[in-house]
């Protein structure tokens, strides 16, 4: 049995708030690295069309032996892919390829606020959420303005949107933005794609609980009530990112990380990404 609590979405379902993320993940480690994580008791695996790895997410699921109700799939629609018919022509890729009747949480990728066409996107993903092939909707490095264009000219609105988030990049406003209208963050490239390793008041916090740096990192996400969806195709480290529930962060340690927050992004802004 796994002890990753879960978040209730806005729409009442319910997501492991620890998940294992396969991004940039050649297809020929994916199945492996998801078979390590299901069998450390992740129970969300987090795979997107961009990624090329979907098919080995859903052979992994499919060998794992789990009940499929057991384990929480997220995919994502990638940019080229926008637009009403080609989203419902891409989902349905995507699900031949996980080799799924019914999907956990579906993503816009991102908005690129220049091809105008994620409101089109996101009335596209209503109506599979309509027809009952989607769990949940979601949305994926969405900033204000274009969650309030949502808010504005469709009817559901995202239960998560998925944002970059670490110590350097804390995004507190977009965090409480989210909060306001029920929508819950999640954080990709939690530990910064490794930036913060080695920072010293992270060794510190980590020396004082015992823990290794990436611990505290994915502890700190947990106790900001993030869903967090780290990754790794080390089975050890694949473990280790698991063993973050047996202790918490104390005030100091969580004001100590605070004082981290810099603006630094390690993929793109949204806002310009054309």
């Amino acid at each position: 049995m796994t002890n990753i609590p879960r978040v209730t979405l806005n729409n009442s379902v319910e997501i492991p708030q620890l998940g294992f993320g396969v991004f940039l993940m050649p297809p020929d480690e994916t199945k492996k690295a998801v078979l390590a994580a299901l069998q450390a008791g992740y129970r969300h695996i987090d795979t997107a069309q961009l990624y090329g790895n979907e098919a080995e997410v859903g052979a992994a699921l499919k060998e794992s032996g789990l009940p499929r109700d057991d384990v929480f799939i997220t995919t994502k629609v990638w940019n080229s892919e926008q637009g009403y018919d080609s989203t419902l022509r891409a989902f349905a890729e995507s699900m031949n390829r996980l080799d799924l009747d019914r999907l956990d949480l579906l993503l816009i990728h991102w908005p690129v606020p220049s091809l105008d066409k994620y409101v089109d996107t996101w009335k596209a993903f209503e109506r599979l959420y309509a027809d009952g092939l989607v769990r949940a909707i979601g949305v994926s490095n969405f900033h204000q303005p274009h969650l309030q264009r949502l808010f504005d000219e469709t009817s559901v609105v995202p239960t998560i949107n998925q944002i970059e988030l670490h110590p350097h990049l804390q995004q507190a406003a977009m965090r409480a933005f989210n909060a306001e209208h029920g929508i819950a963050t999640e954080a990709w490239s939690p530990l910064g794609r490794g930036t913060l390793i080695d920072d010293r008041l992270i060794n510190e916090i980590a020396a004082r609980h015992n823990k290794t740096p990436a611990q505290i990192l994915l502890r700190w996400h947990i106790e900001l009530g993030n869903v967090v969806i780290p990754k790794s195709k080390t089975p050890s480290r694949i473990v280790e990112n698991t063993d973050i529930f047996d202790f918490s962060l104390t005030a100091d340690d969580m004001a100590g990380i605070a004082t981290l927050d810099n603006g630094t992004r390690v993929g793109p802004n949204p806002d310009p990404m054309s």
